[in-house]
């Protein structure tokens, strides 16, 4: 029996029930209460409609599902932004899915929320996905419509996609199943193909209070933007459906003859699991952030058969580069080895730092998929860049950004996993949310911060002790300690895979189990999307 094994086995099992406790509660939107207030009007919520939606026995892969976890607290919460969004499956055919949830604010817009869907209309974009919206909000959540109105990145980038998208000849659908109003009026009608459900869809944008308080006109909400007026007086839409079921069905339909899109070409044969135990990742992924540990062994667990064909084995030995397949893709797989580990020269070098060798190897090996037209895996649990005079004075800053302008210009598609630290410019260098990553995921076991929590606190102790003393005033002991762990604390609340979901530095928050499965539909995903871009690195100092 191996003792360390079995308390890191616990530790991420109880981990991931937490995590899934969280899912559980969030799930339920604004509650149950408010479910049973849907369906009192013949209304399924958006979950239900995405179960209802896509093909049976698919998965269907939520993103950001954290999204807004914690915030908005004033406002009674947010559960993930008002909005259900992810990547699924519908008449066999691979698709984005966005879902409004009426139960939290009525579908509100928060400020959160337009990043989110502007995240399902990046993802359709750069992978050429159909994309499905099913509409069901009030609008701008006007309390904090100074943060979501008129900004590059705010609501209106929503509508540009649209128009963007369709120049790009990807599908858009869009089924009112409730409010759509102002702004997000423009949404169906941009849309190649628009439905309405009767009685309980609305497209307008001014309703009836709006409409008497500016022009002094009185007329109801069903007679001004209801689903008869659209499909037969302005033609806003292209069909009615007499409930949501009728309306999805038709979704179905619709999805059902669109043409097969062009491949990338990846290359996949028939997929095999891995030989060595996957639920052994649980034990061998330490309880604490800065024990060793082999990512081989993860590696090993991770890929079919186990097999990996190692690059430069002995060279650059703190990131691990090679080939191998995942559900029967053929990946580049670029991660960071925890073992404190000795070169040929004699040196010993710290597990989860990137030293200038390494990141030589890992910009040839990069350039080399690109190459060879091979999608990119990173396994990022990465403290940073190793400094000293040492390092500097053999030139870890140029090695570096050979590393980091390789990745940075990469045309085949990138796939990041945070198992583990994600500190500092390694974040960079190991292809973070700025990256372009075509899904960055986290482990429960993931922190993401500009370094690690004990040496930042000492630094932020040090400022404010320096603050203090300018202003005459005396710490004692006992105040610093108190000092040291409120800061410690906040820091590492911020450095939680939670704090970083709940921003959309990572698409999700996942069960190191369902690896493979990410993976293999993202790039299955990805190869909707033929490379049109030669690959270029530009200028690299040598």
């Amino acid at each position: 029996m191996n003792i360390d094994f079995n308390k890191n086995e616990d530790a991420i099992k109880l981990q991931i029930a937490d995590m899934k406790k969280m899912l559980a509660k969030i799930n339920l939107g604004g509650g149950k209460k408010k479910i049973e207030k849907e369906h009192k009007k013949g209304k399924l919520t958006a979950r239900e409609r995405i179960d209802y939606l896509i093909d049976e026995k698919t998965n269907f892969l939520e993103l950001g599902a954290f999204v807004a976890n914690n915030m908005y607290e004033e406002y009674g919460g947010c559960p993930a932004a008002g909005v259900v969004m992810g990547i699924g499956y519908v008449a066999s055919k691979q698709c984005i899915i966005v879902a409004n949830d009426a139960t939290v604010k009525a579908g509100a817009w928060f400020p959160i929320t337009a990043k989110k869907n502007l995240r399902a209309q990046e993802i359709a974009m750069e992978n050429r996905l159909p994309i499905i919206y099913l509409v069901d909000s009030a609008g701008v959540f006007l309390p904090l419509q100074d943060e979501i109105f008129p900004d590059k990145e705010h609501f209106g980038r929503i509508f540009r996609n649209n128009a963007r998208m369709s120049s790009m000849g990807i599908t858009q659908i869009s089924a009112v199943m409730g409010s759509c109003v102002a702004g997000g009026a423009y949404l169906p009608i941009m849309s190649d193909d628009s439905l309405i459900v009767d009685k309980t869809g609305s497209i307008f944008l001014a309703g009836s209070y709006l409409v008497k308080a500016a022009i002094g006109e009185e007329i109801d909400n069903e007679t001004l933007g209801g689903a008869t007026t659209h499909c037969e007086i302005s033609g806003v839409t292209d069909f009615k459906a007499k409930d949501d079921k009728a309306c999805l069905d038709r979704i179905r339909k619709i999805m059902d003859k669109i043409g097969d899109s062009e491949s990338a070409g990846f290359n996949r044969t028939e997929p095999v699991k891995p030989k060595e135990k996957e639920e052994e990742i649980y034990g061998i992924i330490p309880q604490k952030r800065d024990q060793p540990y082999k990512v081989r062994e993860i590696i090993s667990r991770l890929v079919d058969q186990s097999e990996f064909e190692e690059y430069k084995e002995k060279f650059g030995q703190s990131i691990i580069c090679g080939y191998a397949r995942i559900d029967g893709w053929a990946v580049g797989i670029v991660a960071n080895e925890r073992q404190v580990v000795k070169s040929k020269k004699g040196e010993m070098k710290f597990g989860g730092v990137i030293y200038s060798d390494s990141a030589d190897k890992a910009a040839r090996f990069i350039m080399n998929c690109n190459q060879k037209k091979i999608p990119l895996v990173f396994l990022q649990d990465v403290t940073g860049f190793m400094v000293g005079s040492r390092s500097e004075h053999g030139g870890i800053i140029k090695d570096g950004a050979k590393m980091v302008n390789a990745m940075s210009n990469s045309v085949v598609p990138k796939f990041t996993i945070i198992t583990g630290n994600s500190f500092g410019a390694g974040n960079y260098a190991m292809c973070g949310k700025a990256y372009d990553p075509r899904l960055i995921v986290a482990w429960p076991t993931a922190q993401i911060a500009v370094m690690g929590g004990a040496q930042a606190a000492k630094v932020l102790l040090q400022i404010e002790k320096a603050s203090l003393k300018s202003k005459g005033e005396e710490i004692s002991p006992e105040k610093e300690a108190e000092m040291l762990k409120t800061i410690t604390d906040r820091y590492n609340t911020q450095m939680s895979p939670y704090y970083a979901a709940s921003r959309l530095w990572v698409d999700a928050i996942i069960d190191p189990l369902e690896t493979r499965k990410v993976i293999s539909m993202g790039i299955e995903m990805a190869n909707h999307a033929p490379i049109k871009e030669a690959y270029n690195v530009g200028v690299l100092q040598t």
